[in-house]
C-alpha cells in the first residue's frame, strides 16, 4: 500500500506504485489535463515517473512556478530537436528554463541564425509539438553516457558527463531526440500549443570569458495561443519601462567607456532621487536606533582572509593591488568593516543590540556577459546595515526589519512581493557553509518562527544559505508583473568569532552577539532601474528629480517665472523655467515627454492676479489657482506620501 499526501493534508492510498499522473486521474480527469509536473517530497519530478513508498505530492500545473519551468524546459529540449533535425552536426551545449521561457546554447561552427532562420525554427517546433511525442526518462551508466556523445562528437555534453558520478546519469528523449539531462519534463510535446523565440545572443560556455563563445536562442512558449499574444503585448509595454531607455532618456544616469563597463556616472537628476532616497532611509533607521558609520573603499586581503569572503568571495572580487608589501582589495562588502566597529570599542548587555547604518559604495566584478544596466553593475551604493543583538533580542530585531520591508513595500506602491528563505545543506558542511551544525540548526529556526509569526509570504529554497548563516531574498514583482531580487536579509553566527566580537552579559561573561544584515532598500543602481520600470519614469512627486515645470507663454513673463521658481525652491521643491523662443503648446508636451509632475503656465493674467494654471502630468489642465493655494497643495502632497 502507497499512502500520498496531498498539500491539504488528505491522504490517498494505492495499492502499488503509482505515478503522479494516476493519482491526478483519480482525482479527477480535468485535473489530470492540467498538470504539467509533480513535487515529490519537495522534488520536482515527471508525473510520469512512480511513486514506490509513502510521499507527500504537490501537483503542478501551470499556476505554478515549477510547473512553467518543467513547461519551458520540455520546450528547450524541443527547440533542440528542432536545431538538429534542421542544421545536423550542431553541437548541444546547455538548455534550462529561465524566469520566463527558455534558451539554448549552441555551437554552429561558422554559420550564423538571421531572424529568418528563427522563424523556420520555430515552424520546425511546431510541427514536432504536434507529434504529441512522450517524454522518456532513462537511467545510464557514466560509460554508455559517454560513447553516446562521442559518437556524436559533441564536445560540451562529453565535458558535463566527465563532471558527474557514475550512478547519477539520465538521458531524456523524445521523437529522435536524445539529451542529457536531470529533467523533469511535462509528460509529452502536444502541451506546448504557442511558441515564438524571441532573440539570439552570444554567450560564453559555461559562463567563462575564456570558452568558446556560443550561440544562444531565447524563446517562449505557452499551452495556449492567447497567452503568447498577452505576452507579446507586455513584452511591448516592458520595452517602453525598460530602465535603460528611460534612464538616457530622461537624463538619469550614463555610461562611459573611458569609465569602464558596469561603473555608472549619476547625473544631476539621478543624484536628485540618490539624495530622496537617502533621506527617506535615514529618516526611518532614525526612528529605529540605527546610528551612521562611514568605512573605506578598500582594506586589506587580511580582514577578508579573517571574515571567510576571499575563499568563497574570490571570484566576485576586483584583483588586488600591491601596495608597501601587502594587499589590498575593492571591498566587494560592508560587513567585514562595521564587525570591526562594534569591536572597537567594549560593549555590555546594556549597549545591545547596536545597529550600523551606512549607504557604502562596492564594487563586485561582475562578469562583462552579465552586466545588464543598472541590475547588474560592478559599482553599487548599498542601503546596509548590521544589527549586532542578543539571542533573546533577535526576534523583536528581525522582525522590525521585516515590518521595515513591507513600510516601504507600502511607499511604492508595490503589491506583490514574496520572502525567499534560503537554508543550508547539511551534506556540505565544511565545504560551502561554516561547519557548526546545532547554530544551522537554531539560527533557521529563528528565522522561520519569525517569518511564521509576521504572516509575510515566504517559500523555503535548501541549500542556497549564505556560507555563514541562513539569508531571505526578498522577490518584488513591478507594476507590469516583472520580478525583481531587490535585497536580502542574512543572518550571520559566524562572523562574531570569527572577529572575535562580544559583549558582557547580565552574569558579568563574555557573550557572542547575532549579526543580521540587512538592505531593504536595495542599492542606488538596483532600486532605481526597479523604480523607473516600476513607474514607468513617472515618478510621484516627493521622489521625482524635476518636481515642478515653470512655462511662461512668453519673455514677458520670465521675472513672475524666476520670482515664482525662487519661492519654490525656498520650499525645498526642485523647479525648472522652460525659458525656450517655443509656442506654449510645445513646451508642455516636452515637458510632458520629460515627465514631469507639476507644468505651471505663466501668462499676463497669472503674473497680474499672482496665480498660476496648473497642469497635472498626464492628466492635462488642472485649473487657475492662487500661488499659496498651489504651495500648500504641494507640500501636503509631499508630507503624505508615507
Amino acid at each position: 500500500m502507497i499512502n500520498i499526501t496531498l498539500p491539504d493534508g488528505a491522504v490517498r492510498s494505492y495499492e502499488s506504485a503509482v505515478t503522479a499522473l494516476q493519482v491526478a486521474e483519480s482525482i479527477s480527469q480535468g485535473l489530470a489535463k492540467k498538470v504539467l509536473a509533480a513535487q515529490v517530497d519537495g522534488v520536482v519530478w515527471d508525473l510520469t515517473r512512480t511513486i514506490e513508498k509513502d510521499a507527500s505530492l504537490k501537483l503542478l500545473t501551470w499556476d505554478d512556478t515549477d510547473g512553467k519551468k518543467t513547461f519551458w524546459h520540455s520546450s528547450a529540449h524541443l527547440m533542440a530537436e528542432a536545431l538538429e533535425a534542421l542544421h545536423p552536426g550542431v553541437k548541444l551545449g546547455i538548455g534550462p528554463a529561465i524566469d520566463e521561457g527558455f534558451y539554448y546554447d549552441i555551437d554552429l561552427g561558422d554559420k550564423k541564425l538571421s531572424e529568418e532562420e528563427l522563424t523556420r525554427l520555430e515552424a520546425k517546433m511546431r510541427e514536432l509539438a504536434a507529434k504529441d511525442s512522450k517524454y522518456v526518462r532513462s537511467d545510464v551508466s557514466k560509460a554508455d553516457a559517454l560513447k553516446y556523445f562521442t559518437d556524436k562528437q559533441d564536445p560540451y555534453k562529453l565535458e558535463l558527463i566527465e563532471s558527474l558520478e557514475d550512478g547519477e546519469i539520465t538521458f531524456y528523449k523524445q521523437g529522435e531526440f536524445t539529451d542529457l539531462c536531470r529533467g523533469p519534463h511535462i509528460p509529452s510535446t502536444g502541451a506546448i500549443k504557442s511558441i515564438k523565440l524571441l532573440s539570439i545572443a552570444g554567450a560564453y560556455w559555461r559562463g567563462d570569458e575564456k570558452n568558446k563563445q556560443l550561440t544562444r536562442i531565447y524563446g517562449i512558449s505557452f499551452p495556449k495561443e492567447q497567452q503568447l499574444k498577452e505576452y507579446l503585448e507586455l513584452l511591448e509595454e516592458r520595452k517602453k519601462r525598460d530602465h535603460r531607455t528611460l534612464g538616457r532618456d530622461l537624463e538619469i544616469f550614463t555610461f562611459d567607456d573611458e569609465v569602464g563597463p558596469g561603473l555608472p556616472l549619476w547625473l544631476p537628476k539621478g543624484a536628485a532621487i540618490i539624495e530622496k532616497l537617502e533621506a527617506l532611509a535615514k529618516k526611518n533607521e532614525n526612528e529605529q536606533g540605527y546610528v551612521r558609520v562611514k568605512t573605506p573603499h578598500i582594506a586589506k586581503e587580511a580582514l577578508y582572509i579573517r571574515s571567510g569572503h576571499l575563499p568563497y568571495y574570490a571570484d566576485s572580487m576586483f584583483p588586488p593591488m600591491e601596495m608597501d608589501g601587502a594587499k589590498y582589495y575593492l571591498k566587494a562588502m560592508n560587513c567585514p568593516h562595521h564587525h570591526k566597529i562594534f569591536g572597537a570599542t567594549p560593549k555590555s548587555y546594556r549597549d545591545m543590540p547596536q545597529r550600523f547604518a551606512e549607504y557604502g559604495t562596492c564594487y563586485r566584478y561582475e562578469q562583462s556577459g552579465e552586466l545588464f544596466g543598472l541590475m547588474r553593475v560592478r559599482s553599487m551604493q548599498m542601503n546596509d546595515a548590521h544589527i549586532y543583538c542578543t539571542t533573546e533580542q533577535f526576534e523583536e530585531e528581525f522582525m522590525k526589519v521585516n515590518e521595515l520591508y513591507v513600510k516601504y513595500f507600502k511607499i511604492f506602491g508595490i503589491g506583490k512581493y514574496q520572502m525567499r528563505f534560503s537554508t543550508h545543506d547539511p551534506a556540505k558542511l565544511g565545504k560551502k557553509y561554516i561547519d557548526n551544525a546545532p547554530l544551522w540548526q537554531q539560527t533557521e529556526d529563528m528565522v522561520r518562527r519569525v517569518l511564521v509569526k509576521s504572516g509575510l509570504p515566504f517559500i523555503e529554497v535548501a541549500d542556497e544559505a549564505a556560507f555563514y548563516g541562513p539569508k531571505i531574498d526578498i522577490q518584488i514583482w513591478s507594476a507590469i508583473g516583472r520580478e525583481f531580487t531587490i535585497a536580502t536579509n542574512q543572518v550571520d553566527f559566524a562572523q562574531a568569532e570569527r572577529f572575535d566580537l562580544w559583549f558582557t552579559n547580565d552574569k558579568n561573561e563574555k557573550e557572542r552577539p547575532l549579526i543580521i544584515h540587512r538592505a531593504p532598500l536595495s542599492t542606488h543602481e538596483r532600486m532605481i532601474g526597479f523604480l523607473l520600470e516600476h513607474y514607468a519614469g513617472k515618478f510621484p512627486l516627493w521622489l521625482s528629480p524635476e518636481q515642478i515645470a515653470i512655462l511662461p507663454i512668453s519673455d514677458k513673463y520670465m521675472d513672475y517665472a524666476k520670482e515664482l521658481q525662487n519661492k519654490l525652491r525656498g520650499k525645498d521643491f526642485t523647479v525648472s523655467i522652460d525659458s525656450r523662443s517655443e509656442k506654449i503648446g510645445k513646451k508642455i508636451r516636452d515637458t510632458e515627454i520629460r515627465k514631469v509632475p507639476y507644468m505651471l503656465v505663466v501668462g499676463e493674467k497669472e503674473a497680474a492676479d499672482n496665480t498660476v494654471a496648473v497642469r497635472r502630468q498626464g492628466q492635462g489642465d488642472q485649473g487657475i489657482v492662487s500661488v499659496d493655494e498651489f504651495i500648500t497643495k504641494v507640500l501636503t502632497e509631499v508630507a503624505n506620501f508615507e
